[in-house]
């Protein structure tokens, strides 16, 4: 994520769960010191993939979704929702994906591999 942040990216945390817990894993991890803006379910009783918590993801990092950006992560609600949000996605692979649902642009198997296609998008 750093090697992002001094690309110039701006980074935004959208995350199933109960508020405290997600900002705890996000503090421990330290994460919470390299993103602009974090949404957490928890905090409005929606979850992925409602398109409101993406919005709020956006707002939180001063961008509109119009705008364009991507979506990294390993579950449908995250590729669907990214979908919705008019996002390009990245999914990780592991967890089956189950039939019927949209495909993400990319999928990789190590969230290193999405950083790097990222990394290639600003080149």
């Amino acid at each position: 994520m750093a090697h992002l942040r001094s690309a110039g990216w701006t980074i935004g945390i959208v995350t199933n769960g109960l508020a405290d817990i997600q900002r705890a894993k996000l503090a421990a991890t330290c994460i919470a010191d390299l993103v602009d803006g974090v949404a957490v379910s928890g905090d409005l009783e929606i979850r992925k993939p409602d398109l409101r918590l993406f919005e709020l993801a956006a707002s939180r990092c001063n961008v509109n979704l119009a705008d364009g950006g991507w979506m990294i992560g390993d579950k449908p609600g995250d590729i669907v929702g990214g979908h919705r949000a008019g996002l390009c996605t990245i999914r990780l692979r592991g967890r089956p994906w189950p039939d019927g649902l949209p495909a993400a642009h990319h999928a990789v198997d190590d969230v290193t591999d999405a950083i790097a296609i990222l990394l290639n998008e600003t080149e």
